[in-house]
């Protein structure tokens, strides 16, 4: 399996962990603000081999407390079970980043014990989602499946919102809250522009404004929280 990136050392990706991220590419959303815009549809960077990375890994075993595999969306890939029970083979824990569009497959690689935690983007309000998404006319059906999938806390997990003024307000987020009602831990992170999103002209908000969407969503979940800021 071909690996379309390597970040050998993380503090941020997977909270409380040191991790390494592989990056996978294909994705079937086409936000416009996304950070891994070369990852949507190709070409895609050139590729690491897959024992190139578990070389990498397996001389980072007591250094790394676990590895985060993202995209693009990594359950395109029809070769992610034979990459995940290879790292866990070599004694790592696994984070998986979602959109939550493939929530069969999702739920299949846990039963298979290769996922430990998963983070899956809430990209907006159901009535704003295909919009902020770049989708027009997309299918909700399998992304409030993961949802209520990840709600029965099987594994554990986070939801989290990338917030863009061009396409958040306040009614977004108290239509957020009420879908992923009980939800154990939510999580507010601005936009941040870089050279890789395709899209110019977008904007994040201010400190104080992100504060007050999180209250928006307080009364519905375990916990909120703004996130690097």
């Amino acid at each position: 399996m071909d690996i379309q990136g390597l970040q050998k050392m993380t503090l941020l990706d997977w909270p409380g962990k040191v991790a390494c991220t592989m990056f996978l590419g294909g994705c079937d959303l086409r936000c416009p603000f996304c950070h891994n815009s070369e990852l949507i549809t190709g070409p895609f960077p050139e590729a690491i081999h897959q024992e190139e990375v578990l070389s990498f890994l397996s001389r980072r075993r007591g250094l790394l407390d676990g590895v985060c595999v993202t995209g693009g969306e990594p359950l395109l890939r029809p070769d992610l079970a034979g990459l995940l029970y290879e790292i866990k083979a070599l004694g790592f824990p696994v984070k998986l980043d979602t959109n939550g569009t493939h929530p069969a497959a999702l739920a299949a690689l846990w039963e298979r014990g290769l996922v430990d935690y998963v983070a899956m983007d809430i990209k907006n309000s159901p009535e704003r989602y295909a919009e902020t998404a770049g989708v027009p006319g997309l299918d909700l059906g399998p992304i409030r499946e993961s949802v209520a999938w990840l709600l029965e806390g099987r594994v554990d997990y986070e939801l989290r919102t990338t917030t863009l003024r061009q396409f958040h307000d306040s009614d977004s987020f108290r239509a957020i809250g009420a879908w992923i009602q009980g939800a154990r831990r939510y999580f507010i992170q601005n936009f941040v522009d870089r050279d890789t999103v395709a899209f110019a002209g977008l904007e994040g908000f201010s400190r104080e404004e992100l504060e007050g969407f999180a209250a928006l969503v307080a009364p519905f979940v375990e916990r909120v929280e703004v996130r690097g800021e």
